[in-house]
């Protein structure tokens, strides 16, 4: 009898230590730095308006007011930072301590400049001054709409081209999106255009999150969550920021050599890091994808 009692105790006291365990691990180390980030141990280090400011945001994109701007008046500092308030206890921008952080936003935004820039040669300031100066795409060459898809089955009058932070493109991925962040963008797209939180969240949702099952994001590969595998490493990728190119654009710019449209947003992503004060020494290692496999090899334009 007394052996059946030491044996129930001995079971209910290993079930304490392991729920205490998980307690610690789940919620004992979760921090509340009120509307910002709570309640998960991201929350614990420092969160974006900690170490990116107002005045930041303007020296990275000092001329998307400018008046020769497709979208001047739309995207500020206060849209941005409400979006990525929704994904700070997830790790954006709040992963492996402050110079971490100001990397991922500055890689982050290095794609988003990147992607809505109108810069040029011999522009105004110098053709990394000009990131978001669009909100949509101009004079689109077609409705982008797959038929084929029977999931996400285009609206009736509703065209899917490129809008947002990180341009979306096609029925079936404003669908995937849409879901992702709770809204109808397959019926109503232009919502991208007409909120700018939204379109940043879009965005970020894309950073934070897997193409498909068993791959790793953006973020994960650019803050170290991802550990390659043989076939990653037999394909060339590894982690840093050359593997968010893979991820958010395939084979469109990866595999293909030191290419413009990579080199592009390689550019601006270490513009960024020198105007936050990080300085570009610290891009990181596998900076590129010129010679990585995609992920996804595709047939028809994943830029989603």
């Amino acid at each position: 009898m007394r052996m059946a009692r030491a044996a129930s105790f001995l079971l209910l006291l290993t079930l304490l230590t392991a729920a205490d365990a998980r307690r610690q691990k789940d919620g004992d180390n979760a921090c509340d730095k009120g509307w910002e980030c709570s309640g998960s141990r991201f929350c614990c280090n420092e969160t974006i308006t900690d170490y990116f400011k107002a005045y930041q945001f303007e020296e990275l994109f000092p001329k998307r007011n400018d008046s020769l701007a497709h979208a001047a008046g739309f995207w500020d500092y206060r849209a941005f930072i409400i979006a990525a308030a929704l994904f700070e206890p997830r790790g954006f921008g709040t992963t492996g301590g402050k110079e971490m952080g100001m990397k991922e936003v500055a890689a982050f935004l290095g794609h988003v400049g990147a992607k809505t820039s109108c810069g040029y040669s011999g522009a105004t300031n110098g053709s990394l001054a000009w990131g978001l100066c669009y909100n949509h795409e101009l004079s689109p060459s077609q409705s982008y709409c797959d038929d084929s898809n029977e999931l996400y089955r285009c609206a009736e009058g509703v065209e899917y081209y490129g809008r947002g932070a990180l341009p979306v493109y096609w029925n079936y991925n404003y669908g995937i999106v849409g879901k992702g962040i709770k809204q109808d963008l397959l019926n109503h797209p232009e919502l991208l255009e007409q909120n700018a939180t939204l379109a940043f969240e879009t965005a970020i949702w894309r950073w934070m999150t897997p193409m498909k099952r068993r791959q790793p994001s953006a973020h994960d590969v650019f803050v170290g969550n991802w550990k390659p595998t043989k076939k990653d490493t037999l394909s060339k990728r590894y982690p840093g920021f050359g593997a968010t190119m893979n991820i958010l654009y395939g084979d469109l710019i990866c595999g293909k050599g030191a290419i413009d449209s990579m080199n592009v947003i390689i550019s601006h992503y270490q513009h960024y890091l020198n105007l936050m004060g990080v300085g570009d020494q610290h891009s990181g290692d596998n900076l590129d994808c010129a010679d990585q496999v995609s992920f996804n090899p595709s047939s028809k334009n994943p830029d989603s």
